[in-house]
């Protein structure tokens, strides 16, 4: 797709107030493939008013024809599938295989749900003597990231749309391109004027100018804890709603029983998937001493494979933080048994899949978010001392746990302090909720609790 030198705003593609632009740079090769503007503080505002004033009448149009305009928005997105996935491989790096599987896929069906959801949601219940009303929280702003650039920017805009809100949305500087792309399907959808607006621009301008905002009523952002804290205290100061979606250090607990093969394979493409670049990826694999050198063996290999298949990590930044983390592993005394932190080619912001072995739990490795293909395998004693481990960081945003016997391993997640756990590799639900416990966030993403956040209830008694 060709870039747009103008922002969304009321329906329209029109210049944007600042006149600074962001560079588009394919992570594969390092070339400058785009400009869009770097909308500031006014450009936000604009957004805002444009949110607010299409609110009353978005709000009051009934939930089918909601659903409706989100249906056309599904179908739109079908039929331009494979310009996504170009899209986003040109801008954040994944392999073309990848971008249509799960960068086009999963918010195709993420929208599609919402389209189902709008229809026949019930925004009314009896309570006693009570009638409560479930109604739009107002004008929302989604601030997204760039690992899952449309997913991210669907799971907010798509329940949104569904509840009756407005929104302006401030994608990730690294991926405006897919944004832009969403914007024209948003369009083509026939969404009326207004109610979705876009804003591309810095975090520490454009997000923060629509994060303090008197005129937002929700503030949705996924992207670290360190920013998710600052937006946290900006939109508590004017008693906003708040939604945040952030970090993770997931564990992958393989218990005694389990087919120790087919877990720790599945364990290591969980965290190469996405070059690493995924919140809930299980970084830590916790495996009982009397199968540790084996699963590290086997590990090994599985990461030795991905070595040609994964794509760059989307910015220098990110690639230079990823490589401290790895140096740090080494320092800390991990035992580095695939990969590390040398750039396996000459071009490209490229990581070598990596994997640690003799990972303490104090470890930085096996405690901080890298946000790459860097796996920390940890030991254990017995079931306690795993529970002991799996629990022990300030995150809780998804986990794995295997065994032989479905029931054994249900008892052990029941005990994990965490907001997904999948069972002998249980396959993505785009119905269940997804969100974390502890510094992983506060609210729910997808299906109905997905759509609960953007709602709020009025009580009327007779």
């Amino acid at each position: 797709m060709k870039a747009h030198d103008g922002i969304y705003l009321d329906g329209a593609w029109r210049p944007a107030a600042s006149r600074d632009v962001i560079e588009v740079v394919d992570p594969a090769d390092e070339r400058v493939i785009a400009q869009v503007p770097a909308g500031g503080a006014e450009d936000v505002d604009a957004a805002v008013r444009a949110a607010r004033a299409a609110l009353p009448a978005w709000a009051a149009t009934p939930p089918t024809e909601r659903a409706a305009r989100l249906a056309a928005l599904r179908d739109v997105l079908t039929a331009r599938k494979d310009e996504i996935a170009e899209t986003v491989t040109a801008e954040l790096g994944s392999p073309l295989a990848f971008s249509q599987a799960v960068h086009a896929a999963v918010p195709i069906a993420v929208a599609a749900s919402y389209a189902d959801l709008a229809a026949r949601h019930p925004f009314e219940e009896q309570v006693g003597n009570s009638t409560v009303l479930h109604e739009p929280v107002g004008v929302v702003a989604a601030i997204t990231p760039w690992n899952y650039p449309l997913h991210q920017i669907v799971a907010k805009v798509a329940p949104a749309l569904a509840a009756g809100c407005t929104v302006v949305l401030k994608p990730a500087e690294d991926t405006p391109l897919t944004a832009q792309l969403f914007a024209e399907a948003v369009h083509e959808a026939g969404v009326p004027a207004g109610v979705f607006n876009l804003v591309t621009g810095l975090g520490p301008v454009a997000g923060q100018a629509l994060a303090e905002h008197p005129g937002v009523d929700l503030v949705s952002f996924t992207g670290s804890t360190a920013v998710g804290r600052r937006i946290a205290a900006v939109a508590g100061a004017a008693i906003k709603k708040v939604a945040l979606e952030l970090g993770g250090k997931s564990a992958n607990v393989i218990l005694p029983s389990a087919d120790l093969a087919r877990a720790v394979n599945v364990g290591v493409a969980n965290v190469m998937s996405n070059s690493g670049q995924t919140c809930s990826a299980w970084t830590r694999m916790l495996v009982h001493r009397d199968r540790y050198d084996e699963a590290v063996t086997l590990a090994a290999a599985a990461a030795a494979k991905y070595a040609d298949r994964i794509g760059p990590l989307v910015s220098a930044a990110q690639r230079d933080r990823v490589r401290g983390y790895i140096e740090k592993g080494v320092a800390e005394g991990a035992r580095l048994v695939a990969g590390g932190p040398e750039s396996p080619r000459e071009r490209g912001w490229f990581v070598a899949p990596t994997v640690f072995a003799d990972v303490t739990p104090d470890m930085t490795i096996a405690q901080e978010e890298i946000f790459g293909p860097v796996l920390s395998i940890l030991r254990y004693e017995d079931e306690e001392d795993a529970l002991r481990i799996a629990n022990g960081t300030v995150y809780g945003l998804a986990g794995a746990v295997w065994a032989g016997e479905e029931a054994e391993a249900v008892a052990f997640a029941r005990r994990m302090d965490t907001g997904q756990v999948d069972i002998n590799g249980g396959r993505f639900n785009p119905l269940a909720p997804f969100g974390g416990y502890k510094q992983s966030g506060v609210g729910r993403e997808l299906g109905t609790h997905g759509l609960a956040e953007y709602l709020q209830t009025k009580s009327l008694q007779f």
